[in-house]
């Protein structure tokens, strides 16, 4: 019912953005409309299906990261059981790795934060996503769009090894000085890379 306003209002933002800005990165493997990542964990492998249809401005950002080398030796900084498995920013000592301009805000595209879909994170300003993404480790409604609110943006889905995302998901977590923060992984959790499978 609230999509076409959600895609409109993306619409609109778009138009008065300039390219300039990092909201639109140039078309990373363009003849590739669903990409599809190995992400090697620790923990074992996860694949997963890009929808560059649906996300493309998101798709094209995280494609240059992986594509840089970015998440080789980062780790799952925040998990939360039956909410989300979040990586993306980190080394095993909690050195957050630089990134480049934040992309746009794509939450509209209709694809929603459900069980085993891959989403940007980002702060509270809805165009901040640069390299930090999550995990949905359950149907998280509350991280959608609403006519109020943008929400976070889903740019694909798991399409294998999501045993190891549970197994990621269960493990003992706690407060981190390193990051200041809580729901961190006692026992770091590394994404030794993220490669492109075809």
């Amino acid at each position: 019912m609230y999509r076409p306003l959600i895609a409109l209002l993306t619409l609109i933002i778009s138009l008065s953005v300039s390219a300039d800005d990092g909201c639109f990165p140039d078309d990373v493997l363009p003849e590739n409309m669903f990409p599809v990542l190995e992400f090697v964990t620790n923990k074992g492998n996860i694949e997963v299906e890009l929808n560059r249809n649906r996300a493309p401005a998101t798709v094209n950002n995280f494609l240059r990261y992986v594509l840089d080398g970015h998440y080789e030796n980062t780790i799952f900084h925040r998990v939360i059981a039956e909410f989300v498995v979040q990586g993306g920013g980190y080394t095993p000592e909690f050195v957050e790795k630089p990134v480049r301009e934040p992309v746009l805000n794509e939450s509209g595209n209709g694809l929603p934060n459900r069980s085993g879909s891959i989403a940007m994170a980002r702060y509270n300003d809805p165009h901040s996503a640069t390299s930090q993404f999550f995990f949905n480790m359950n149907n998280n409604e509350s991280l959608n769009p609403n006519p109020r609110s943008w929400g976070y943006t889903v740019f694909g889905d798991v399409i294998g090894g999501f045993e190891v995302l549970e197994q990621i998901a269960a493990v003992e977590t706690g407060y981190s000085a390193g990051l200041d923060a809580p729901d961190v992984p006692l026992e770091p959790i590394v994404l030794q890379e993220v490669r492109v499978k075809e």
